[in-house]
């Protein structure tokens, strides 16, 4: 499981910083698919009318984990940067650390 605080002071490459700032960290999601992107309307055309399913399907998914994105937002300027961990099946952003040992 990985745990990432909420800031993060780390370089911005900025041109109005060039140094280490504090930074904003929130986990990337993928924006919504555009009905409009060249590729859609491949498709959406080729599937039109009669014969079915023309492309692929894929089925044959190995993977059990995701690489994790971090979108780093600078505090002073503003700038965003991304940052790519490594894979892991639990993510947490901010979460409290609990102490070792019996609790009582």
């Amino acid at each position: 499981m990985v745990n990432v605080p909420k800031e993060r002071r780390t370089y911005c490459a900025s041109s109005k910083c060039k140094k280490h700032q504090v930074h904003k960290v929130t986990q990337y999601k993928a924006g919504k698919a555009s009905n409009f992107a060249q590729g859609k309307r491949r498709y959406d055309s080729k599937q039109m009318g009669f014969g079915g399913q023309t492309k692929p399907v894929f089925h044959k998914k190995a993977k059990t984990t995701r690489k994790i994105v971090l979108r780093l937002e600078c505090k002073k300027c503003k700038t965003r940067k991304q940052l790519v961990l490594k894979r892991t099946k639990h993510f947490e952003l901010g979460a409290k650390k609990e102490a070792a040992g019996h609790q009582y």
